[in-house]
């Protein structure tokens, strides 16, 4: 996605993490893939200073002990996290989760779809728009704008 910074999955499902692995492999971006089981596991390493700097979080919603949501009040309201992008992947098509969510700040809201092929798709997309995207570089507020991805 964007050089040497890592993907960091927020979710407590294994095959769903296993799925998101493996479409990452099969599209060759290069970017590790971090996973956090929920919320707070995802705070506490966003917090740590031996971390690296995600360059986006693939968030769940429904997970246990710190949802989606209330990972998002938190990281949004958090000076140091705020400017992650967030993109929710979620199982939940509802309109009033999509609407909380960007109330919240996510950067975009994806159903998770049920067939793998469509799954890489949507993987792809992801990839390709924080591929082009600027984003504040890590260390102060100029755009970082090195891609680290290969064409597949």
């Amino acid at each position: 996605m964007r050089n040497y910074r890592p993907i960091l999955l927020v979710d407590d499902d294994d095959v769903d993490a296993i799925i998101t692995q493996r479409a990452i492999n099969e599209l060759k971006i290069t970017n590790e893939l971090l996973r956090k089981v929920d919320g707070e596991d995802a705070l506490e390493f966003l917090r740590s200073p031996e971390a690296p700097r995600p360059c986006v979080i693939l968030l769940d919603l429904n997970m246990p002990r710190m949802n989606g949501f209330e990972f998002l009040k938190v990281a949004k309201a958090d000076p140091e996290l705020k400017r992650i992008p967030v993109v929710v992947l979620t199982t939940s098509d509802v309109d009033q989760n999509i609407l909380d969510s960007f109330d919240l700040g996510v950067a975009g809201y994806i159903v998770k779809p049920v067939d793998y092929k469509q799954f890489v798709e949507a993987m792809k997309t992801i990839n390709m728009y924080w591929t082009l995207s600027q984003l504040p570089s890590e260390s102060s507020n100029t755009i970082a704008s090195a891609v680290q991805t290969h064409s597949a």
